[in-house]
């Protein structure tokens, strides 16, 4: 198979609250972590219509690992001067715990019981460690970063059939998932007193 060149059309789960006022970083992150989790659906959901293979259920959700962990650590990025550090880290933690009760029900669902939880928190923290080794035009991730997310996608996946991934996650998935997050920060973080400059991450 070819690469092909349609788009992923994702919608953003409401992002705005009726009721003004400021959000607890909890209830930021939550919808943060609620949006992050629906992307990587959207974006499995994509590749399997363009006929990409996913095969078990373990290689699923592996796949969608990946995509979370590359989600989060572009929104901590895209966090980045819009918050304190301290809430800055927060927040992403937040984000990740969320993300990790979501990842766990849906194993147990797929796979039966089972310790779910700490592999997943594992991954992150190690994808957040190699992630925050390359460059970035502001909350931007350059050609090695993105070609190191989608080496990790098709490891993932584990499928010979699966030659072009590299190039479907550089060139339609990737850039679309960038694209989400830096509107879903811009819509759930804004910028306050408390934001002051810091050295920049990675």
């Amino acid at each position: 198979m070819a690469i092909l060149s349609t788009r992923p059309s994702i919608a953003l789960v409401k992002t705005r609250w009726r009721k003004k006022g400021e959000r607890t970083l909890a209830e930021r992150a939550g919808v943060i972590g609620t949006n992050v989790w629906k992307i990587s659906s959207e974006i499995f959901k994509h590749m399997e219509k363009e006929g990409f293979r996913f095969g078990s259920d373990r290689l699923v959700t592996d796949v969608l690992a990946e995509f979370i962990a590359f989600l989060v650590q572009l929104a901590d990025r895209a966090v980045y001067g819009k918050l304190s550090e301290a809430d800055r880290a927060a927040l992403i933690g937040e984000v990740a715990g969320h993300l990790a009760a979501t990842m766990e029900n849906n194993q147990r669902d797929l796979l039966g019981p089972g310790e779910y939880r700490k592999p997943f928190i594992d991954l992150l923290n190690t994808r957040f460690g190699e992630y925050a080794g390359f460059a970035y035009a502001g909350a931007e991730p350059g050609y090695p970063c993105l070609r190191f997310f989608a080496a990790k996608v098709s490891d993932a996946m584990a499928s010979g059939d699966n030659k072009w991934v590299v190039e479907q996650m550089m060139d339609i998935e990737a850039p679309e998932m960038v694209r989400l997050v830096g509107k879903l920060i811009e819509q759930t973080v804004q910028a306050g007193p408390a934001a002051r400059p810091h050295a920049r991450p990675g």
